[in-house]
């Protein structure tokens, strides 16, 4: 089962961290999310989301973010490993489900692994 977990160390919580990976990191655009990644010198990818208030109500915002997780949790051993990932969410979308957010992100993440060079 741990293959499937979503740890701690998994997880990009600082702040100064954000600002870091927003600063400096190479952005790509997708449809509903824009995809920030640097790399981070460890030996595991790290997920941080950014969700705003303009998203809609807390519903809303929180059901991205577990979607999101529920993506990265579940793809994590295909994604290249030690990059910062930061996933925003930039267009308010209700029918936003699963897939897609499978098709965009991992469009991006696992089946294109120039942008990790």
């Amino acid at each position: 089962m741990r293959l499937f977990s979503f740890t701690k160390k998994e997880r990009i919580l600082k702040r100064a961290e954000f600002n870091n990976l927003t600063l400096y990191g190479k952005r790509h655009h997708t449809k509903h999310f824009t995809i920030i990644i640097k790399p981070n010198r460890g030996d595991s990818t790290r997920l941080g989301i950014i969700v705003s208030k303009r998203m809609g109500k807390s519903v809303t915002r929180n059901r991205i973010k577990r979607l999101i997780r529920e993506f990265f949790r579940l793809h994590k051993h295909v994604i290249p490993k030690g990059y910062d990932v930061l996933i925003v969410a930039t267009k308010e979308n209700d029918t936003l489900n699963f897939a897609t957010i499978q098709e965009e992100v991992g469009n991006l993440l696992v089946k294109n692994g120039n942008l990790f060079s």
